[in-house]
């Protein structure tokens, strides 16, 4: 078998989130890479490279760059954008609903269920494989879902699930 192991899950991600990776991809190679370029060319034209912490400093960050390049060249490669706008069965919980849910004590939360590469938890924004999106899936308004976290089980009844327009 030849390559690298592919992940049995495809990696989902939004348009939205495939923007952002393509537009980060972008910066670095179009802006922060050709600046960096011209400050090590600079540098290495000031004699001794190994006292030179402009030139030291420009290689360092080159590398951090080129690394960050090939971790978004990936990530794209390997993502499956899916619009959720395009979800024919709105009344249930797939990739990219935005979902109610309400707890034992009644304690309200709404979550979106996006792709793992943009997760922003403050937000509201969960990653599609979390232990809470894994066990919304699926489900339909009034569905409960046992969940295991790491304070320990807990219950959650469906209440909403919205799809953007």
């Amino acid at each position: 078998m030849g390559g690298a192991m592919s992940t049995a899950q495809p990696n989902y991600i939004t348009p939205e989130g495939f923007a952002k990776l393509r537009a980060e991809y972008d910066r670095l190679l179009g802006i922060e890479r050709p600046r960096i370029v011209e400050v090590v060319s600079w540098a290495a034209g000031n004699g001794d490279r190994s006292e030179n912490g402009d030139y030291l400093y420009g290689r360092k960050r080159m590398r951090e760059i080129d690394g960050q390049l090939k971790r978004l060249s990936r990530k794209m490669k390997d993502a499956k954008v899916v619009d959720p706008r395009q979800q024919p069965d709105k009344n249930k919980v797939f990739f990219g609903a935005t979902v109610t849910i309400a707890d034992e004590d009644d304690h309200h939360r709404t979550v979106t269920l996006v792709g793992n590469d943009e997760t922003e938890v403050s937000a509201g924004r969960i990653g599609w494989s979390t232990p809470i999106a894994r066990a919304l899936r699926g489900a339909a308004v009034g569905d409960l879902r046992r969940v295991m976290l790491p304070a320990g089980e807990k219950e959650y009844e469906v209440m909403a699930i919205r799809y953007p327009e």
